[in-house]
């Protein structure tokens, strides 16, 4: 097992144990599929609004299901789950790590509950499906400012372009 990458029930039951330790809990989630300096320092600042940062990995199948297969493009992930989560964990940032199967971070969200869901600035809280899970509890919603417009695909596209 990989320090840092939890099950949801392990994670839960560390909050509980020692909240001090945890608590303002914010979180995150992505596919973080080929990590460039958009996701570092997205997840830097999302840091910096809380004392610890938990991040919802999308697992191998449900970034299937949320970016199917383009023409021309490789199929996603380009790089498996469980590295993807290995290397999330070895970021300064980021204090755990979950793999998650669904399209949405909505069962995450209930079971952990954390002070602050983050995500980026391509989002309203109106478009973003979790907002009224986080609204219900009584958490917070902050949309960081993207600081470098890069993405996974536009990678791929110029690794790919003749």
């Amino acid at each position: 097992m990989i320090p840092g990458i939890y099950t949801i029930s392990n994670l839960v039951e560390a909050i509980a144990a020692h909240p001090e330790q945890w608590r303002p809990l914010v979180f995150t989630n992505g596919c973080f599929d080929l990590l460039h300096v958009g996701h570092v320092r997205y997840l830097q600042t999302a840091k910096s609004l809380g004392r610890t940062l938990v991040v919802g990995l999308n697992s191998d199948r449900s970034v299937q299901t949320i970016k199917p297969a383009q023409p021309g493009l490789p199929p996603r992930p380009i790089i498996p789950e469980i590295q993807r989560a290995e290397v999330l964990c070895a970021l300064k940032p980021v204090d755990g790590v979950i793999i998650f199967n669904e399209p949405t971070a909505t069962s995450l969200l209930e079971a952990l509950q954390p002070d602050i869901y983050v995500k980026g600035g391509d989002w309203t809280v109106e478009s973003l499906p979790e907002a009224p899970t986080v609204q219900a509890y009584g958490g917070r919603i902050e949309l960081c400012k993207i600081e470098v417009p890069t993405s996974t695909t536009g990678i791929i596209l110029s690794i790919l372009k003749p």
